[in-house]
């Protein structure tokens, strides 16, 4: 039976982790669908409950930045740079995979998606479990991502072993994702890390995807609720939309990148909640924070696969 939205429960997290279970655990981005990274069996079990591809990488997370040498031996300069300046923190680097970690967790590729979340929670599980937790988004495949226990319960309830309950997260949406295994280095999901603060760290260029999907969230269709969702550039085009539209809702925060980030999977669940056809969202200026939410509300609009 899950253990719903308990608190302080790290000792059953723990002992759910150590048995090959699941485990729904809070980050600072979004919560996350955690198991042992080390084992291929209990990875098999994020992939059956989420409904995921299982050639989508997953995101293993670490306790500690010390812990990329022990994890990824073979990663690059680059990689050591941003780990260092930037966990624990919502930066996720694409690294060469070893031997300690198997093909299963990387959606089979050489290469796998490592990052130290913020959140105090996280990584005290992550350092009593003794292994590396992956853990991709807590909820189905291609819906809205879980920003607070309630959400987790709603959607996976009935196969977690433990939800633990950190609050709801302060960023709001996922990890940006940085391959350092080319050069120039690239960004496959933006985030609250910037491509520009990026460049920064590294006195470097940094470039735009290529290439297949080989990432969590770079497909065309993600984080998607029931309703449609429109963009519109400007409050007045959403205002306009809304006149003719029945059962229509305008999403602007526009005034608040950080405050949009925060709330916008929340937003999106409400919608379908109450029982929304059409989300009218306002896009935030492609600066800074506004390029990741950008992406996620471009996204959610995309055609059903």
């Amino acid at each position: 039976m899950t253990r719903r939205l308990v608190r302080d429960d790290l000792a059953g997290a723990v002992d759910a982790i150590r048995r090959g279970g699941l485990v729904a655990m809070p980050t600072e981005t979004v919560y996350g669908l955690a198991a042992d990274a080390t084992d291929p069996v209990a990875v098999a079990r994020i992939f059956a409950a989420k409904g995921r591809p299982v050639d989508h990488p997953l995101i293993v997370h670490l306790a500690d930045p010390e812990d990329l040498d022990h994890w990824a031996p073979d990663a690059s300069a680059v990689a050591h740079r941003l780990a260092t300046t930037c966990w624990p923190g919502p930066l996720t680097l694409i690294v060469p995979r070893c031997d300690l970690l198997p093909a299963e967790v990387a959606g089979g590729r050489d290469s796998v998606a490592l990052r130290v979340p913020a959140h105090p929670m996280a990584r005290e599980l992550i350092r009593l479990a003794g292994v590396p937790l992956a853990a991709p988004s807590a909820n189905r495949f291609g819906a809205v991502s879980p920003t607070t226990a309630e959400h987790v319960r709603r959607d996976l309830g009935d196969v977690v072993d433990v939800i633990l309950d950190g609050g709801p997260c302060p960023v709001g949406v996922e990890s940006t994702i940085i391959d350092t295994t080319v050069s120039p280095v690239q960004v496959l999901r933006a985030g609250a890390v910037t491509a520009d603060q990026v460049a920064e760290l590294l006195e470097a260029t940094v470039d735009a995807p290529s290439g297949p999907a080989r990432a969590s969230g770079m497909l065309a269709s993600h984080y998607a609720p029931r309703c449609q969702v429109r963009l519109v550039d400007t409050s007045d085009d959403a205002v306009a939309i809304a006149a003719g539209t029945a059962r229509s809702r305008i999403l602007d925060l526009t005034h608040d990148a950080a405050r949009y980030a925060r709330d916008l999977y929340s937003e999106l669940r409400r919608a379908d909640d109450d029982g929304v056809a059409t989300l009218i969202a306002v896009l935030p200026d492609a600066h800074g924070l506004g390029h990741a939410i950008r992406d996620r509300l471009t996204k959610a609009a995309a055609p059903r696969p």
